[in-house]
């Protein structure tokens, strides 16, 4: 039997910002539907992730997601998209005996290169270099 992750739910404080922060950084608004005032799904989907995030609020505190993973084959690709959307985050960085090292790891193997951003309401994210992957 397979057991897949297809959505992981972000609490966020506003729900229209957080919206136009993913949008920004590239993810895809596959929902955005509401029923009274009480009730938004808006749900968005990375490019090529068979993972969505459901935006919701006072789901948990704004902000207390923290160390989610997104892979990527290019990582300078991937930061180069970010800091075109605006996005704040971290140089380049890899490990060296578990200490955080800056730049790309030195044989840009799988997993070994990374960099961190964090939403508007502080939910965080690492991004992995995996350039095996296919596409």
């Amino acid at each position: 039997m397979d057991w897949k992750i297809e959505q992981i739910v972000v609490p966020v404080a506003d729900v229209d910002r957080a919206k136009a922060f993913y949008a920004a950084v590239g993810f895809n608004v596959d929902v955005d539907h509401s029923a009274g005032e009480d009730f938004r799904v808006v749900q968005l989907t990375p490019t090529g992730s068979g993972c969505s995030i459901a935006l919701m609020k006072n789901a948990a505190a704004a902000g207390s997601l923290q160390g989610l993973h997104l892979v990527v084959r290019d990582i300078e690709a991937a930061l180069s998209q970010l800091r075109d959307a605006g996005v704040a985050s971290s140089d380049l960085f890899h490990f060296v005996e578990g200490v955080q090292t800056d730049g790309p790891g030195p044989n840009r193997a799988d997993y070994e290169t990374f960099l961190s951003f964090s939403d508007p309401d502080g939910n965080s994210w690492l991004v992995q270099e995996v350039p095996s992957r296919p596409s």
